[in-house]
């Protein structure tokens, strides 16, 4: 079975945001579908999209589990931006933190 999954995150302001993602993704997008909307493929067949939203923005919660856990999170700081916070769970999990300008949390969870 094949599977393509696109995880959105709704926006207030689609030129603040797309910057901030920029940064967060280390890098320009993988597409623009449209003038509000921007893709990153963050792995194979697997995306995560802004789009320019008001009405629902602020409340998305997106979590990827990577095995690179501690150089993405460095990677990430060296391009300006800090994590909001760190969990760290009893199985030797580690779940880091962003929230984007609008208050949508991000976060980016692997071994500790």
């Amino acid at each position: 079975m094949s599977l393509d999954l696109f995880a959105g995150i709704p926006v207030t302001d689609y030129g603040e945001a797309l910057p901030w993602y920029e940064r967060l993704f280390g890098g320009k997008p993988s597409f623009l579908p449209n003038d509000i909307e921007a893709v990153w493929e963050v792995a194979e067949h697997r995306y995560v999209y802004i789009v320019q939203d008001p009405e629902r923005a602020g409340n998305a919660l997106v979590l990827a589990f990577v095995d690179d856990l501690g150089d993405r999170v460095a990677g990430i700081a060296r391009r300006g931006i800090a994590p909001a916070r760190r969990e760290e769970y009893g199985n030797g999990v580690t779940k880091v933190v962003f929230r984007d300008p609008g208050g949508n949390e991000i976060g980016f969870g692997g071994a500790g």
